[in-house]
């Protein structure tokens, strides 16, 4: 194991955009047997040699861009479905209104008839039913 050290020494190694890339290519390597598609067996191995060149590169501070890069756009995508789901659980006890004025989304309790709704962004009143 000691050679495993060594040998990986100065190298940049695993990283979330590699296991990420490795997940895809186990996707694909699944949808390249199903449908028996020589292009999709071809981009598996090219998505495979992609992880390997990323973990062994010794290129430490472009790696870690592409990383960075990735994580940036993975989370803004996280952070929409999270929102999302966010949302559809709160149905049930909230009901979600858009100012007029700056189109941020409110969310008010449901229930409570007619109220008056101040819009923290802009302090426009609205008048509405929940």
């Amino acid at each position: 194991m000691n050679w495993l050290k060594k040998f990986m020494l100065g190298r940049y190694g695993p990283d979330q955009l590699s296991f990420v890339l490795l997940i895809v290519a186990v996707f694909i390597s699944i949808l390249s047997r199903f449908l028996n598609s020589q292009i999709l067996a071809i981009l598996y191995i090219v998505t495979i040699g992609v992880v390997i060149y990323r973990m062994f590169s010794k290129d430490l501070s472009k790696r870690y861009q592409e990383n960075v890069k990735f994580l940036n756009k993975w989370n803004y995508i996280k952070g929409k479905v999270n929102g999302k789901f966010n949302r559809i659980k709160g149905l049930k006890d909230y009901k979600y209104f858009k100012c007029v004025n700056c189109k941020q989304t409110l969310r008010v309790p449901r229930g409570k008839g007619k109220i008056s709704i101040t819009c923290p962004k802009c302090k426009t009143v609205m008048a509405k039913k929940s």
